[in-house]
């Protein structure tokens, strides 16, 4: 199923590339330092073909070229810096441009190809096949220095090395989201949810970036703004992207339509790049209506890359936030019920969903009541698509540390609700009683993001390179 919205361009990745190798070589060894640039550069291209911003600082051969390339690094704000091991270098060389950028450091060795012609080759032939030799000490150094780093080890064209180069560089893109990241906060907390609660100070402590508080107020003057045309507009656009139950009354579909507009004007007038939201009201009083009639552009704006959730769920919306910009799509999902006749976990949520990865066209069903919440109007129902799924949530320890729970499993076929919720039927490959007591020992709260694909090792590198934790719930 694919949705037809313009999604919101995050900045792209910017990876800071340097390569390098031993300035004594060149003149014993003729031929080796143009084979090794050609190493280098085939690398550039291959680094751009990820879909990132790549500064290429060049090939330094020493010391002193290996603190101009850090400076220029420094200066150029990178998400992440590559150092290429084209030979043996020292690690003096590499530690100045780690020390001065600020940005996690991946060292890649990247042989010519997979093995050597042993018969034919002469020392400078081989000195190209040697980048591995210098790993060891740049992990001594590194270690010794108190800075963080990883690597991957293969050949230029080594499909199963470039994977894991390019699950770093998507890490890094996520890194550089959070801490960019504007995250609105609108209007209070559902009243008893001691889970739901987060510190806003650990969020910036954990993950970087600003979390914007807002009131319902601020959504409502935008919404008071907004022309009757701008509606019929919206109306009609909801009517391409959504299939319309019978029960969609068309008051309440104009009002959702009006609220999305005004959503829209508040993301864009807050610059936010995610927003949790809730608000009780009290007999039918505007802010319960605008709490009622957020669904519709909250989905919108969901899968257009501005993650939306309801019940003032910040850690839900950053989770789904992270899996939207691995590609996973991302949608607002709690338990629903276990059905241990098919060995499922039925999962997902009423209100705001991501669209992009439903298993068909959605559903607009009108509601004439959402359950413990107050209001009506439209809401959403789909499937997610089936396959490969992942199950992503933030943890807040007692200790302020967030952390990572993620279990991948697959969304499968089966009955479902017809309530106007999100509801998709994931096997986990075990029982599904004890996946959910494994699942809740991690301390997760009752949301979290389910995404598409299996994630877990792309949420890891991202794990790494923010320095949190993950618990990987595989039964």
């Amino acid at each position: 199923m694919t949705i037809e919205l313009d999604r919101i361009s995050p900045p792209r990745t910017r990876v800071g590339l340097v390569a390098g190798g031993l300035g004594a070589y060149w003149p014993q060894f003729p031929d080796l330092l143009p084979q090794l640039r050609r190493s280098a550069d085939r690398v550039s291209e291959r680094m751009r073909d990820l879909g990132c911003d790549v500064v290429d600082v060049g090939f330094i051969s020493d010391a002193q070229e290996g603190a101009a390339a850090a400076e220029r690094l420094r200066e150029a704000g990178c998400d992440i810096i590559v150092g290429f091991l084209t030979t043996y270098m020292t690690a003096t060389m590499l530690v100045p441009v780690a020390q001065r950028s600020g940005a996690p450091v991946l060292l890649i060795n990247l042989q010519p190809t997979e093995s050597m012609d042993h018969a034919t080759f002469d020392t400078g032939q081989w000195l190209a096949y040697c980048g591995a030799c210098p790993l060891p000490e740049m992990a001594n150094a590194f270690t010794r220095c108190g800075i963080p780093f990883r690597s991957v080890s293969g050949y230029l064209e080594d499909e199963r090395a470039w994977s894991k180069i390019g699950r770093w560089v998507r890490a890094a893109g996520v890194r550089a989201a959070l801490r960019r990241g504007r995250h609105g906060l609108m209007g209070h907390l559902y009243p008893g949810m001691l889970d739901v609660a987060t510190d806003l100070t650990l969020v910036t402590a954990n993950l970087g970036g600003h979390v914007e508080v807002l009131e319902f107020d601020d959504l409502r003057v935008r919404v008071e703004k907004v022309t009757d045309s701008e509606v019929t507009q919206r109306m009609d656009l909801a009517r391409d992207v959504f299939e319309l139950a019978d029960t969609v009354n068309e008051d309440d579909f104009s009002w959702a339509a009006r609220v999305s507009v005004g959503l829209d004007r508040l993301v864009d007038d807050f610059s936010l790049d995610s927003l949790a939201y809730y608000h009780r009201g009290l007999d039918g009083e505007i802010h319960e209506r605008l709490g009622a009639g957020m669904i519709l552009g909250a989905s919108l704006l969901t899968a257009r890359g501005v993650p939306t959730a309801g019940e003032y769920e910040l850690r839900t919306s950053l989770a789904m936030m992270i899996m939207d910009r691995l590609g996973g799509g991302g949608s607002f999902t709690e338990l629903q019920a276990l059905d241990f006749t098919r060995g499922h976990v039925e999962m997902g949520h009423d209100g705001p969903a991501h669209l992009a990865i439903s298993a068909r066209r959605p559903l607009l069903r009108g509601l004439g009541v959402y359950h413990g919440k107050r209001g009506w109007g439209v809401s959403v129902e789909f499937d997610v698509a089936h396959g490969p799924v992942t199950a992503f949530g933030l943890l807040h320890k007692p200790d302020g540390r967030f952390g990572f729970v993620v279990s991948e499993g697959e969304v499968v076929d089966g009955p479902l609700l017809r309530i106007g919720n999100t509801t998709s039927r994931v096997d986990f490959g075990c029982d599904p009683g004890e996946w959910v007591d494994q699942w809740s020992a991690t301390g997760i709260s009752h949301h979290w993001a389910l995404g598409v694909g299996h994630r877990a090792a792309e949420l890891r590198a991202v794990a790494d390179l923010l320095g949190v934790d993950l618990v990987e719930v595989a039964p």
